[in-house]
Formats: C-alpha cells, sequence, structure tokens
C-alpha cells in the first residue's frame, strides 16, 4: 500500500508548480526549510489521496515523516489526523498516535505541517490531559516545536479557553522568528474574535515587547481607528 501511494503521488507531481512551492515555503540554503522537496501537488488534491490510504499502518507512516519530501510528510499527517478522529471512542489508540506525533517534531518542519496538525492532534489530545506539555515546547530551541506549542492552542481557543494561549504566548513574547511572531498574534486575534476584552487586557500589559508584526496580527480585526491607535502606541514605544 505505501508503494502505491508513491507511485500515485509521483505520478501526480507538477515540477512548475514544485518551483513555486519551493520558493514560497522558504527551502533555499540558509531559510528556515532548507532542503525540503516538493512534487508540487496541491492540498485539496492530497487530502482525497490521503483518504484513500487511511489503512497504512504506523510503521509506513513513519516512513512517510522521515522523508525528505514534503508531500510525503504531508499526506502522513492527514493521514494521522483522519486516524485519530476515527478514534475517538479509544483512548488508548489516541495516545498511541499523540505519542507518535511527538516523536516526529523533527519532521514537522514547516509551517502548514504544523498548522494543519497540531491543534487536531496534540491540541485535542490535551485537552483531557493538560497543557504542561505546551510550556516545554514553547522553550524548545527548535523554531518548529515552538509553533506547535502555540498553534496547538487553537483547540483550546475554540472551546473558550484562553489560559493556555494566553500562557504560551507570554513564554514566546519576545521571541526572535518572524514565524513565531505571526502564529502568536494569530492565536491571540482568535482570542479577541471571541472575547476582545481579554485580549485588550492582555496587550495594555505586553504591546511594548512585542514584535510589531504580532501586533499588527493581534488587532487584524480591530476597527480601523483602533488599529491605528494600537500602532501608534507601538510606534511611540
Amino acid at each position: 500500500m505505501l508503494e502505491q501511494l508513491k507511485k500515485e503521488l509521483n505520478e501526480l507531481r507538477n515540477p512548475e508548480q514544485a518551483k513555486i512551492l519551493q520558493k514560497f515555503f522558504k527551502t533555499g540554503a540558509g531559510e528556515y526549510a532548507e532542503g525540503d522537496i516538493f512534487l508540487g501537488i496541491k492540498v485539496p488534491v492530497q487530502r482525497l489521496i490521503a483518504k484513500k490510504y487511511i489503512g497504512l499502518n504506523y510503521s509506513e507512516i513513519q516512513q512517510l515523516l522521515d522523508n525528505k519530501i514534503h508531500e510525503y510528510r504531508l499526506i502522513a499527517l492527514l493521514i494521522l489526523i483522519w486516524k485519530y478522529k476515527k478514534s475517538k471512542k479509544n483512548r488508548l489508540e489516541q495516545r498511541k498516535i499523540f505519542e507518535l506525533y511527538l516523536k516526529n517534531t523533527k519532521n514537522i518542519n514547516n509551517w502548514d505541517l504544523v498548522d494543519l496538525s497540531a491543534p487536531q492532534i496534540l491540541g485535542d489530545f490535551l485537552q483531557k490531559e493538560g497543557a504542561d506539555l505546551l510550556t516545554n515546547l514553547a522553550q524548545s530551541k527548535n523554531m518548529w516545536e515552538r509553533r506547535i506549542a502555540i498553534i496547538s492552542t487553537y483547540s483550546f481557543i475554540k472551546k473558550r479557553r484562553f489560559g493556555e494561549t494566553l500562557a504560551i504566548s507570554e513564554i514566546l513574547l519576545e521571541d526572535k522568528h518572524d514565524l513565531i511572531h505571526k502564529a502568536v498574534g494569530w492565536m491571540l486575534r482568535e482570542i479577541g474574535k471571541r472575547n476582545k476584552k481579554m485580549l485588550e487586557l492582555f496587550l495594555m500589559q505586553r504591546y511594548h515587547k512585542m514584535p510589531r508584526v504580532m501586533l499588527r496580527y493581534a488587532i487584524e480585526k480591530f476597527p480601523e481607528d483602533e488599529r491605528k491607535e494600537w500602532l501608534k502606541k507601538k510606534a511611540k514605544d
């Protein structure tokens, strides 16, 4: 089944689209996704393919996660998400998927891979386990683990649990990487869409420490006059 999946993906490869994606996802020397290889297959197509191969075993999924080809790793994560959702009444199976995910954070190494999978698996599982693990990930030297930490809290936000996101945002407030600035700002914005007052209280004491792009993302849904006022205060800081 694994070889059939690889064959199907390779038959769908699009070299022109691959060039565009490799540039978009910063795969050049010294960039954040250096060495990532793309086949050039669009995500909706990959989702359809993943559904067909949900029967792959964990050993086969691990082989996909270990591969340098981006679409192989993305398909592996999509399959894990499907397996996780199908196992909602089997906590032991969900734990197995959760542990496999944690074991492979080194392979979940581009922002699209993190964003599609972290809330669905890590965040969901930790709803019942507590979020201490996310604190450890947020303090990691690995930028992708830090992004996993904050993006995982999206599943808490959807349940109107904001404390986890605010705590991880506090840890990452002065992070040096642009992809973390954007991720934290995005999650803060999601809080603001549900509870604007809570976001404003958080920002009042911290906006001066935040990178401008983080603040800009966080207040994106505010009325224009309010956005301008926050950015003006930041500029004066």
